[in-house]
Order: structure tokens, then sequence, then C-alpha cells
């Protein structure tokens, strides 16, 4: 008898990582859907254990009250992998593709070993028919790769694979899953890919306007995943790439991102000139889409797409050289306030954030770094600065397990523990908080003369020239101070 036969009765949904995805997802489901049954499934019993505790693992807002709300009800975190597969009716798939850092499209390439370990684990498990449901981002025709390994060992079972990609900003995720631009789902164009699309899209009309949830076909869900990525970064390094010419020529990047955001064929939204793009999805699906242009024979828009990431990296180059330049060419030995490590405000993601890139820029002309962030732990901060490239995205227990303490690196408890005695202060994530401190303070217990780097453009930067400080904020007109000392990149 086919699923869909079975769904109208009950429905078990289990997850496959519980991770930034995986786990706010299925709490939401979870919450609004308080008929079907969710398990949200990892090997790493230290993150399990996180999710059935009063710390959860990630944060992000609105995430507690949610969990709370239906954990032991309707939402379980467990290690039991296989026995809540076996029992699942939709098998949700959210584990790490990272880029692969070795072999065949090394540097820019999926690394799809945790995927495919996950679809033949699936096939040996199962006992009943299953929707299984892409939830990590990968590269077109992944769908069609699972779907034979899992047909080649399905034992009679029947599988039918969907995409359904998550479209979350972190920091709004909660938000973005309670009320979605849209719901994506692709599947094979068969009567049995359209039961699966069906079955899948009615677990979301719980509680998404049905206008909202568009079907596609498989290949169209997966690259519009990575085409909606391209295209966010692309704005934030146009607007970037417009922040060094508006600094050469004394226009403010701010003024000129409203006049071109008031245009409604552009709009305002990813225009805000900074130090740089980051996240776990951004620059990985970006290489992930140059690399599949190139294995399609495009290297014309390969090559396009690349410079996006191009632009970003010679952005974060360009904040350090600023930085450096301007302190008479050194900050050997001096000591440099972080003020922000997370990629952007109200999480405390430090993927492929800019401020690792930054520090390591700054580290290796030997400044001293006090760095300070409301939701990065000090463990975490000395990972991301002793890792290796693209090391970030693979599970936690394949990482370095002792990462290498920086010795010129201390991570601090409050902001103005991190900026006393400082020669400078970077402010990299644009935390509410930041807006709001005691320059004065500050600058007072600072070493002259004082800078502050901003790299969110989130000061008053009349307020803090008339404290004293020398400002830098990016994309806005330099202060006569960097005009007498150019960055050379």
């Amino acid at each position: 008898m086919f699923l869909c036969c079975r769904i109208s009765k009950m429905v078990k949904i289990c997850c496959l990582g519980a991770g930034y995805v995986g786990g706010p997802t299925m709490a939401v489901i979870a919450l609004k859907c308080p008929e079907i049954e969710v398990a949200v499934v990892d090997i790493s019993v230290a993150r399990i254990n996180a999710w059935n505790s009063d710390a959860l693992p990630i944060y992000e807002p609105g995430l507690d009250e949610v969990v709370k709300q239906c954990r032991g009800k309707n939402l379980f975190f467990s290690t039991d992998v296989e026995k809540h597969v076996a029992e699942a009716d939709i098998v949700f798939v959210s584990v790490n593709t990272p880029t692969k850092t070795q072999g065949l499209g090394a540097g820019k390439a999926a690394d799809l070993t945790y995927w495919e370990s996950a679809a033949r684990m699936i096939a040996d498990v199962a006992k009943s028919s299953k929707i299984v449901v892409e939830k990590s981002t990968v590269p077109v025709k992944t769908a069609e790769a699972i779907e034979k390994i899992l047909t080649h060992n399905s034992k009679g079972i029947d599988f039918q694979i969907l995409s359904n990609p998550e479209f979350l900003a972190e920091g709004t995720a909660i938000q973005d899953l309670f009320n979605p631009d849209r719901v994506l789902i692709g599947g094979r164009e068969t009567p049995e890919g359209q039961k699966a699309i069906k079955v899948l899209r009615d677990v979301y009309a719980h509680w998404v306007p049905v206008d909202r949830i568009i079907c596609t076909n498989l290949w169209s869900a997966e690259l519009s995943k990575l085409a909606a990525n391209a295209f966010l970064a692309q704005r934030i390094s146009s607007v970037n790439a417009m922040s060094e010419l508006c600094e050469a020529t004394g226009a403010d990047v701010s003024q000129v991102s409203h006049a071109i955001g008031k245009d409604t064929r552009i709009g305002p939204k990813f225009l805000n000139a900074s130090v740089g793009f980051g996240g776990s999805c951004f620059q990985k699906d970006i290489l992930n889409l140059v690399y599949i242009c190139e294995c399609n024979g495009l290297p014309e828009v390969a090559n396009y797409w690349k410079q996006v990431v191009k632009v970003n990296d010679y952005q974060k180059t360009r904040f350090v050289n600023r930085i450096v330049s301007s302190m008479f060419n050194t900050v050997s030995g001096k000591k440099i306030a972080i003020l922000g490590f997370a990629f952007k405000k109200d999480t405390g993601d430090t993927r492929e954030t800019p401020a690792i890139d930054v520090c390591k820029g700054l580290l290796g002309d030997k400044a001293s770094l006090s760095i300070y962030d409301p939701q990065v732990n000090e463990e975490q901060i000395q990972r991301d600065l002793s890792m290796k490239k693209f090391d970030w995205d693979h599970p936690v227990e394949l990482q370095p397990m002792s990462p290498i303490s920086i010795k010129q690196v201390s991570v601090v408890c409050d902001a103005y523990a991190a900026t006393k005695d400082a020669h400078g202060v970077c402010i990299l994530t644009e935390w509410d908080e930041f807006k709001t401190l005691d320059y004065q303070r500050i600058y007072d217990n600072m070493q002259k003369p004082a800078y502050v780097f901003d790299g969110r453009n989130i000061v008053d930067v009349a307020k803090l020239r008339k404290i004293g400080f020398v400002v830098y904020s990016i994309g806005k007109p330099l202060d006569s101070w960097f005009k007498a000392m150019p960055a050379v990149a």
C-alpha cells in the first residue's frame, strides 16, 4: 500500500541532524502539527543531551519557548537513529554538506559523504515505504544520486525523494518558519512523486497559506536554493564594492544604498555595506554553484559567480590593511579589541564569520587581540582561529578535539574589559549593545590615539570623533587621518 494511504492515519517524522536547520525546523513542525510525532536524531550524544536540557546547543530568539512547549509531547531528541528512521513515514535529511578539501572539486564541490552514509543507513533499516526529504543544501542532481542508492538497496520498499530547501536567516529563523515567504517542495513528475509532494505540502499547510507553498520538479528546487543564496551574496558584494568607491570619492555608502533601495525594482534589503558576508551557506553555495557551472562547460558563468566570493575576501583584506596602515603600518604588540565574533547579530553561529579572517590577519601582524561576543564562548573562538579552512563544516566530533590556544588572543566577558588599554576597537558584529556603549568611558581607558574601526556601520561617527576617536566606518567619508595614511591592498 502506498505511503499516502497510511499517512492519513498517523504521521511520524524523523530528522537526521540536530543542527541549525534540523532542530528549529522540526520544533516548529511539532508545534504547528500536534498530531504528528517528530523525532530529531543525531549521533552526537553531547548535542542531543543539550537539546534535552535547558541550555540548547544553538542560540536563536524564540527557539527555547517553542522547544519547551513540545518537547516530551510530540517532539523528541534522540541518539537512537536507526529506531526512529525505521518507524518514520517521512525522513528529513539535514546533515553536513561541507566543501571538499581534497580530491576532485577540492575547494568548490560539496562533499556528500555524510549524505551518502545517511541514504545507505535509511535503505538498510527501512521496513516500510518512506518519503526522504533533502533539507541540507545540496548540488543539483543530488536527489538522483540518492535515489539510485535507495533504489538499489530498497529490498522492494518504495522510496520517494523530495527536495525541500530551507530559506532561514539566522537570528530570525523562528519567525521565518512561522511566516515564510515561501516553502519550496520539489519532486518527481510522476504520479508517485506528486503524491509524495502532496503529503509534505499537507504538513506545511497546517500553518502556511497554500499559495506560498511552491511545488516544482526536483532539479528546480535544488538549484533554487543555490541561486537564492548566490543572489543575496551578490547584493552584499555589490554594495561592498561600492563602499570602496565611496571612500575614494567622499560619497557616503549609506546614502547611496538608501537612494538605490528606494527603487522598487531593487528594494532596500541586503544593501548594508560591511566587512563582508559570513554564515554557513553563502560562500559554500556559491563555490558549489561555480563547480557545477564548470562541470557543465560554462566557464563564463562560473567566473561571474566566483567574483562574488573574491570581492568578499577582498573586503576583509582591505579592512585589515586599513587598520594596520592607519596605526603607523604596524600593530605588532598592540592590543586590538574585537567586538563581536558571530557572523551576524542574534546568533552564536561563527561559521565563515568575517571575524575569523580579520583576526587572523591582525594576528599575522603580531597584534594582541581581546575579543568579546555576547553569544560566542572562548572555546569556540579559539577553535575557529586554529582550524583549517572548511574544517568547520564537518561534524564537531570529527573536528580537532583540543584547539591550540593562541597566546595572542584573550576572550573577555564584556566590551569594557575588551577595550581597556586597547589601541584600537574593531566592531565586527552588529550587536545592538554595541550601539549604546559608553564610548566616552571607552575612550578614557584606551591608548592614544584611540581608533574605532566600524565594520558594520553602527556607530555615530560624528559623536565618536567629537569624543576624540579616530574613526573608520566602511564606505563613509574618510577621516583626515586615513587620507594621510592610505591603505594598500
